[in-house]
């Protein structure tokens, strides 16, 4: 009797388990029917970003957001983090444009310091990646009128005391004051390709910045560049689409080309006169600009052309005296912003104390470093094997700063604070992965959005201390995804390369992974210097997705040059691009296929951009490897690109052209052995198709067949609109199914 109950309790363990394996076998996920579906799939994966368009308000007290309502109406609401307060602070529902009955709609906003007022960009039409003309309107909070005060201005700014609102017109500034309602022109002297308050292509693109001008923070002046691109090469870009084609003239400096020339002037409102300072440019540049804690002194940076010397200017804003405060030189260049992580400033300048903070890699780390206002350094702030990315605050009456570094790995960005003297740091973040900071400018309150390889995008308000006061986003919708859909997580490696360099990268291995059989592989990369492809971070790359389920191992690595681990690591690429990058993509795939399961002899590399450059480069100087290559928008040629990003990473062409020539693609393309498929537009104003043609003549030349692939209006990303984005993503798929996967 008892030993029949064992039985039957043992035929139930085996039905219920043979009924689980049966319904797993047949609640199998879905797969992506097609492509397309992969690609759009992306923001499934990304899933909420929490609130949009935060604007910290009453210095830090309290936050904006855009709200979407059930309609599909933006507002913008208001949060105090301080008791959880929300409300409604503008409902564009039926408002419309004064005058007209056309629906009240916009680009962007900004607040006045007393958050009583809300100054609206409107009918924004782009030129370059970030800039554009619009139309600036007013708004009020209390009466809830509206009041153009601005039309078609490339950049407008409230002043700080929130009683004007300074712009740009055709290339001159302008100021609109709201007691007198009246505008004021401040600059007269723009013509042709000399204008005042705004940059040409080649400042904007390489130095980060639209408004080439800066209120004071008293409102009392206003610091503007005056750029002069009169003597700077044009060159010309079309589509091609009409009978007779018409051309789009962009002054483009290219390396050795004469420069944009910039002036600095000074406009003092109390009487609208004008200074310039006193400045020696010397064949250099001005990236950036600020004001200091005492009234009417102005901060000028000043870079040589090679971008290897750094000059710290103090100027008196009515003299344009100015005084030089410290001076840096580098055996590589000197970064002022990152472009890659979004940050502008490695400067700055607490609004109540006669002291700067500055990043600098100057002991082979980026770390924060204290001077006072007569160019004395204090202190060293941070020290280690590790770097400072970003200032996200300073609180002068606590003496604190709060910033992100890499101190946890390089694969991960994690908040600190720290005293100005360097002591009491504290970790604010504790949870694993890449965090993204929005912090008050008072330092009191920040809002981390943040993710890791196991975990999707979560989103939290919290206080300096890093407690929090909210959860926001925690994304149940993409867990729910990605159990329901086909999903392989990113898996983070790292390994050592014969030259003992040790490098991190991460794998997506494909649908029903089986390590007893063989993939093909593509290396996804980039590669630019201060960039990095890797981090500890959620894969949300739809096109990723789709090849692991098309039974493609797909990795990226971060190879030398790439930000995060140190001068050595990044600057060892200084006048010789393309070498050491080369050199890592190799390595990485030999050393994955050393992996039984990966097929060696089926490798893709496939990049864009610079990542294109070494996609090129890499298969032509260092052939034999990949069997196959996929092209967007190269450099082919560094002496085909603008000054200010080569000369900064190339040095100057008088000094290098012998690598100059040997960092060129072109100068290889007879060597390739794989097969290449290569993507550009015409009306890349960045990288132009001059690239493309001259890397496809030099194959042509040595008789070598390849696929090009030209998009006519598409810009830099080649792709132009949903279909063209999802054709190109196409050819790329069909190419690889060609050549890695013909005869497997």
């Amino acid at each position: 009797m008892g030993n029949t109950k064992k039985y039957k309790k043992l035929l139930t363990y085996i039905i219920i388990f043979f009924l689980s394996s049966q319904h797993g076998l047949f609640a199998q996920k879905e797969n992506y029917q097609n492509l397309r579906e992969a690609l759009f799939s992306s923001s499934q994966l990304v899933g909420e970003s929490g609130p949009r368009s935060v604007n910290w308000i009453e210095n830090g007290n309290r936050f904006s957001f855009i709200e979407t309502t059930e309609e599909g109406q933006q507002i913008i609401k208001s949060y105090d983090p301080k008791n959880g307060d929300e409300k409604v602070v503008f409902d564009a529902t039926n408002l419309t444009f004064p005058g007209s009955d056309e629906a009240f709609t916009y680009h962007s906003f900004q607040w006045t310091r007393d958050a009583k007022y809300i100054l609206f960009q409107t009918k924004f039409r782009p030129i370059w990646r970030n800039s554009g003309n619009a139309d600036y309107y007013y708004y009020s909070v209390d009466d809830k009128s509206l009041k153009l005060v601005a039309e078609d201005s490339f950049t407008a700014e409230v002043s700080p005391d929130g009683s004007k609102v300074a712009y740009g017109h055709d290339g001159n500034l302008f100021v609109y004051d709201f007691a007198t309602n009246e505008n004021t022109q401040l600059t007269f002297d723009a013509e042709g390709q000399i204008y005042n308050g705004r940059f040409g292509w080649a400042y904007e693109e390489e130095f980060g910045l639209v408004q080439a001008w800066k209120w004071s923070p008293d409102s009392r002046f206003i610091a503007y560049w005056q750029t002069d691109e009169s003597e700077v090469p044009i060159y010309q870009i079309s589509d091609y689409s009409d009978q007779h084609p018409k051309y789009d003239k962009i002054p483009y400096p290219k390396v050795g080309d004469t420069n944009p020339s910039v002036k600095v002037g000074v406009i003092d409102l109390q009487d609208n006169s004008q200074q310039w300072m006193k400045i020696d440019l010397d064949g250099g540049y001005i990236p950036r600009l600020y004001w200091t804690s005492e009234t009417g002194q102005l901060a000028v940076v000043h870079l040589n052309r090679a971008q290897n010397h750094l000059k710290l200017f103090f100027h008196n804003a009515i003299t344009g005296d100015g005084k030089l405060i410290m001076e840096e030189q580098s055996d590589a260049w000197i970064d002022v912003f990152d472009f890659f992580a979004g940050i502008m400033d490695l400067f700055y300048f607490p609004k109540d104390s006669d002291e700067f903070f500055w990043i600098s890699d100057r002991d082979g780390w980026s770390h924060l470093y204290r001077y006072d206002y007569e160019g004395n350094l204090v202190n060293q702030v941070t020290s280690g094997e590790w770097e400072v990315v970003l200032v996200h605050a300073v609180d002068s009456k606590a003496k604190k700063i709060y910033y992100s570094s890499t101190e946890d790995s390089p694969l991960e960005r994690q908040l600190y604070g720290v005293n100005y003297n360097g002591k009491k740091k504290q970790k604010l973040t504790e949870v694993s992965g890449r965090h993204l900071i929005d912090m008050a400018p008072n330092g009191k309150y920040y809002i981390d959005t943040y993710s890791s390889v196991d975990k999707p995008k979560q989103v939290g308000l919290y206080n300096k201390e890093g407690e929090l006061i909210n959860t926001l986003v925690e994304n149940a919708s993409v867990n729910t995804f990605i159990s329901n859909h086909f999903y392989s997580p990113k898996e983070l490696f790292s390994f050592t390369t014969e030259e003992g360099i040790k490098l991190d990268g991460y794998i997506v291995k494909p649908k029903d992974f089986d390590e007893n059989k063989t993939y093909p592989l593509v290396l996804n990369i980039y590669g630019g210097p201060g960039a990095q492809s890797v981090y500890n971070e959620f894969g949300a790359n739809g096109w990723e997705q789709y090849l692991a389920q098309q039974g493609y191992v797909v990795a990226s690595v971060n190879n030398r040059g790439s930000g995060g681990y140190g001068s050595e690591f990044e600057k060892v690429v200084y006048k010789q691009l393309g070498k050491h990058e080369s050199a890592d993509f190799i390595a990485t795939a030999n050393y994955l296929a050393e992996k039984p399961w990966i097929d060696g002899s089926n490798m893709a590399i496939r990049g864009h951009s610079y990542g294109g450059y070494m996609a090129s480069f890499t298969s032509v100087y260092r052939p034999g490897v990949f069997k196959a290559a996929i092209i967007g928008a190269p450099v082919t040629d560094w002496r085909l690109y603008d000054s200010i990003y080569t000369e900064r990473y190339m040095g100057l062409l008088s000094d290098n052209e012998k690598n100059y020539i040997e960092s060129s693609s072109t100068t290889y393309a007879a060597d390739t052995q794989a097969k290449l498929f290569i993507a550009h537009s015409m009306m890349d104003e960045n990288v132009h198709a001059q690239n493309t043609f001259q890397f496809v003549k030099a194959l042509i030349d040595a008789g070598i067949d390849h696929e090009l692939r030209i998009y006519p209006p598409g810009a830099h990303g080649v792709a132009y609109n949903g279909e063209s984005y999802v054709l190109l993503y196409q050819q790329y798929t069909d190419f690889l199914d060609k050549n890695l996967k013909s005869g497997l």
